[in-house]
């Protein structure tokens, strides 16, 4: 019987090398893998729906289910989370000595419906009380100007949301003072080149996190994958298919984490990071699944509709395919 030829487009992660070298199979799918970064994997996707099977940004994808145009159907497998204490940038010069110091700045982002925005706002206003509304927003392309919005955004009339000058980067601008920070899911060049003038906002980014997550059990979704609705819906074994293999794959990036008698990956204090990760968050950290991350998506959507980035609130059970809401057990 052959098998379905898809296209597959992701990150190169640890949790998803197991289906590029074939260790797990896709049931009923031979796939043909291509691994891109975020950028160019969404714009692609969300542009030109070049991709049978994709993974996706969580606030890109919850913009095209609030519109009611949804070309891809998520699958409750989140390809990236990141706490994301670590994606605000400062400049050191300007008086910001903590977050509540943001308000009247300036501060530089990418894209304003990033997924890693949405939350570093959303913890701003939380536990800050620092609204978007309280900050000047410059957006444009981090190292090449000009970088577009993947989907068109109408924002709350309050936020004030200023493009970058005609051919300047934000890491320009942040590296000579133009504006005041930076937001977003990278860091910028200027950063990792060690300006003396740019730092984290959250000098122990670390233990900022682990506060965060023993206040609130959340740990930030990014990314879902998602794949074409069309499919879904001709091959409804599909999605289900796609869970199963995701979860094996990350299981066995997963085991091979745990095997502490060489480290598999090029980073000292493995073991202990490990162990203080479960510690905090329990065996299953990076769970998959709608049940275990429910908590997680609501207040994500909640802050999706309050930043006025999709135009109604939407509901978990619709950004996922209803075969992976519930699984089988023997």
């Amino acid at each position: 019987m052959t098998k379905l030829k898809l296209s597959l487009a992701m990150g190169n992660y640890d949790r998803t090398r197991a289906i590029v070298d074939g260790r797990v199979q896709i049931d009923g799918v031979d796939p043909v893998p291509m691994l891109l970064s975020p950028e160019e994997m969404f714009f692609r996707a969300f542009r030109h729906q070049a991709f049978d099977i994709s993974e996706l940004s969580l606030s890109s994808y919850s913009i095209s289910v609030a519109r009611g145009n949804p070309h891809y159907v998520a699958i409750p497998v989140f390809l990236s989370r990141a706490f994301r204490h670590t994606s605000v940038y400062i400049r050191t010069d300007k008086g910001i000595e903590t977050p509540e110091d943001l308000k009247g700045k300036r501060i530089g982002i990418a894209e304003y419906q990033l997924s890693a925005n949405v939350w570093v706002r959303g913890i701003l206003e939380d536990d800050y009380g620092v609204k978007p509304s309280d900050v000047i927003w410059v957006r444009g392309g981090m190292d090449t100007a000009g970088r577009p919005e993947k989907i068109k955004v109408d924002l709350p009339s309050d936020l004030t949301v200023e493009e970058a000058p005609e051919g300047k980067t934000l890491n320009e601008m942040l590296a000579a003072g133009e504006i005041d920070g930076f937001v977003g899911p990278r860091w910028p060049r200027c950063f990792s080149e060690g300006h003396p003038h740019v730092g984290r906002l959250f000098a122990d980014s670390i233990g900022a996190a682990e506060d965060y997550y023993r206040r609130t059990k959340i740990f930030p979704i990014m990314h879902v994958l998602g794949v074409r609705r069309s499919l879904a819906e001709e091959y409804p074994f599909l999605p289900a298919a796609l869970l199963k293999a995701f979860t094996d794959s990350k299981r066995l990036a997963e085991e091979a984490l745990s095997d502490t008698s060489a480290t598999k990956v090029t980073m000292p204090f493995v073991e202990d990071t490990l162990n203080r990760v479960q510690t905090l968050m329990g065996k299953d950290p990076w769970s998959y699944g709608v049940a275990a991350n429910a908590g997680v998506l609501d207040r994500f959507l909640d802050y999706h509709a309050s930043q006025g980035l999709s135009p109604r609130r939407v509901q978990i059970d619709e950004l996922f395919h209803p075969s992976t809401l519930e699984a089988y057990s023997l």
